[in-house]
């Protein structure tokens, strides 16, 4: 019998306790990729399917003794950050996670600037304190494109139609890797854009027709690069099966209340090229 201690990946989001996004979200992802996850709890959120009605953040002192206890225990395989309702709470990660990123654990940063339905959770005033402390430590950084336009201080209109050029503002402000993703454009196909240091890469898949949203599509993302990561898959590799993934679970995706559909989190993309490599172990 192996003692090799099981890898596991981390989260640090927002608690939503309709299950769809947030740390349930992701910790679902993660089992789904073969892993039992950890999850470290930065707001809780009173919210249903129906939408957000209301973030309660936690206090910096508070996300701090949650990663202190845990990262004193075990060393993460990969790293998501969601929701930081703060610049306190910002600070509290971004010191935890420095020694993970000198150590090249694989760190997903996904920043969740406004919810879906447009209620603002990090303050605007607090955004320079995640550019300047916690972007530098980004394996890669997912912003959407209104996201990627606040960072880079441009217009969405700019992210839309020079890509590239937003990519690079955002390279230089520290981030490794850059994925824009382009579920909110409009158009026959959902055209997400890596940029590394080297070179641009375009993930393209059928738009799925939807009549009503679908809620947690941005923390699957994330959160299945960071598994796959963690899985020791190459960037592109990763940043590919992970949006097949999360197509089929859009595609897959059912009403649970009145408002927004939930993600068909057990989902698995039938013509995928790749195959899931081994669980790594310590």
């Amino acid at each position: 019998m192996s003692s090799a201690r099981p890898q596991v990946p981390l989260t640090i989001a927002g608690s939503d306790p309709s299950g769809g996004a947030g740390l349930q979200a992701d910790l679902k992802v993660f089992l789904r990729l073969g892993f039992s996850g950890a999850a470290v709890p930065t707001a809780w959120t009173v919210q249903g399917p129906s939408g957000l009605k209301q973030i309660k953040p936690l206090s910096g002192r508070d996300v701090k003794a949650q990663l202190d206890a845990l990262l004193a225990d075990m060393r993460p395989c990969a790293v998501k950050v969601g929701m930081l309702p703060s610049a306190e709470v910002v600070r509290a990660v971004a010191r935890a996670l420095h020694p993970l990123a000198a150590k090249k654990i694989p760190i997903v940063v996904d920043p969740v600037l406004r919810s879906s339905s447009g209620r603002r959770v990090l303050p605007k005033d607090d955004v320079a304190i995640f550019m300047r402390q916690l972007v530098p430590l980004a394996t890669i950084l997912t912003p959407n494109i209104d996201e990627a336009a606040e960072l880079s201080g441009m217009s969405v209109d700019h992210v839309r139609s020079d890509t590239e050029a937003v990519i690079r503002e955002l390279l230089r402000a520290g981030a490794r890797n850059v994925l824009i993703k382009g579920g909110h454009l409009s158009g026959k196909e959902s055209v997400d854009i890596l940029g590394t240091r080297r070179e641009y890469v375009m993930f393209s898949l059928p738009r799925i027709a939807q009549r009503k949203q679908v809620h947690g599509t941005g923390c699957a993302l994330s959160s299945a690069i960071a598994a796959l990561l963690g899985k020791k898959m190459k960037l592109d590799d990763a940043v590919e099966m992970a949006k097949q993934y999360v197509h089929a679970a859009i595609e897959g995706a059912k009403s649970v209340g009145r408002g927004s559909r939930m993600l068909d989190y057990l989902a698995s993309p039938e013509e995928s090229e790749f195959e899931l490599p081994e669980m790594p172990t310590d």
